[in-house]
């Protein structure tokens, strides 16, 4: 059966990141898992906190019948209600579990979501530098990506979203902590946007749907705040997982929540529901959903991370790579640097991260996250790695 042309033309650009991924397990196999700087996926590596196994360890030796039987598509009332409280505390309003509906990943959450409120031929706007996927799940129902620039710094360009609004817009996608650079969009960043959208609504009389992806919302850096986003602007959607904060990316658990201000709020809600039903999904993982709803607020370390990040950048900056200073999430951004050793175009990604796969360092060219010119580092890895990996980055920046 020959594989729809559509699919084949998207499979071609296809993430970087996976790519990269696989690459590295090719790599380490063929070198040592020691000798092979491994910086291409987000795959958080701290421990689940000690009460997700105890509470999984009883969950599997429990006589309870009906553990692993369906439940409403929008998850067991008890989650949703754990959910509903984390909401209101992240976000300073209160919000019920009927807003609250549990997806497979926060990837899940937001296809539902896309699902639900996607015309095709629809426009949903993405800041870029952004993360790749997307672009996919906007095509997988009709939309169209459309990427805006942001300012030197990486915050919002909110005149450029202005700009950019028009009639076919159905939904922005915010990301903060923001995956690759890392940055935090203010509390002001979120203000402006809001004033931006109400401009928008008040000119056209169609309003723009906010999704809010905040997977990395608990890993940030010197005292920052993630600013809450439903208090700002009423048709706002977070969808998020507990994959970065909860180390629990293999286990597919999210949830989209709906702002009890949004317009048609329940309307809105009752559709992820039934996306989430016929996309396939039916519900979010039964096992999963019960240890989230009595883990959510288990206390995490993430100070490695910091520690990490700090260790990294050192590392760059005696081997003369500038890179974005991430105020979040585990991820560095960092400039290609100007081309001293061999010809070629000046600032080439795709070039500069084959370029490191010789030193046995993989990175992500920044051309997969909308921003060429520029490269992904991620940082949940060993610092014996990341250690390791000084002489690779000074032998390879010379030798560029």
């Amino acid at each position: 059966m020959p594989v729809a042309p559509h699919i084949k033309e998207v499979m071609a650009s296809a993430s970087f990141i996976r790519k990269m991924f696989e690459e590295g397990i090719q790599m380490k196999a063929q070198f040592g898992a020691d000798n092979v700087y491994d910086f291409s996926i987000g795959n958080p590596d701290l421990e689940p906190p000690a009460k997700v196994k105890k509470l999984l360890a009883e969950i599997a030796t429990s006589g309870e019948k009906g553990l692993h039987a369906y439940m409403p598509n929008a998850g067991y009332p008890e989650t949703r209600k754990a959910m509903a409280v984390k909401v209101s505390a992240e976000q300073g309003v209160p919000v019920d579990f009927s807003h609250i509906v549990m997806g497979v990943g926060a990837a899940g959450a937001m296809n539902a979501v896309l699902k639900a409120i996607i015309t095709p031929g629809d426009e949903v706007l993405v800041p870029a530098p952004y993360f790749v996927e997307y672009g996919h799940y906007t095509r997988n129902h009709g939309g169209t990506l459309k990427t805006v620039p942001t300012k030197e710094d990486f915050s919002l360009d909110v005149d450029a979203i202005a700009a950019a609004l028009g009639d076919k817009t159905v939904a922005l996608i915010i990301n903060s902590p923001n995956n690759p650079t890392g940055k935090v969009y203010s509390t002001g960043d979120i203000a402006n946007l809001a004033h931006a959208l109400q401009a928008h609504r008040e000119k056209t009389g169609r309003s723009v749907l906010v999704i809010a992806d905040e997977p990395y919302r608990d890993i940030i850096y010197d005292n920052r705040k993630v600013a809450p986003i439903f208090p700002a602007w009423p048709d706002t959607v977070v969808v998020t997982s507990f994959a970065k904060n909860l180390s629990l990316p293999g286990e597919r658990i999210g949830y989209a929540a709906v702002n009890p201000r949004a317009t048609d709020a329940k309307a809105l809600v009752d559709a992820i529901i039934f996306t989430t039903r016929v996309l396939g999904y039916v519900n979010a993982p039964a096992t999963f959903q019960r240890v989230v709803a009595a883990c959510w607020d288990e206390p995490v370390d993430y100070s490695s991370y910091a520690i990490r990040r700090d260790k990294l950048t050192t590392i760059l900056r005696k081997a003369g790579i500038a890179y974005a200073e991430p105020e979040g999430a585990f991820y560095l951004f960092c400039k290609v640097p100007e081309r001293a050793k061999t010809s070629g175009k000046a600032g080439d990604d795709g070039a500069f991260c084959e370029h490191l796969k010789a030193y046995h360092v993989l990175g992500v060219p920044g051309a997969g996250f909308g921003k060429a010119g520029w490269f992904r580092l991620a940082y949940c890895v060993s610092e014996k790695s990341i250690v390791g990996s000084e002489q690779a980055f000074a032998q390879a920046r010379h030798d560029w």
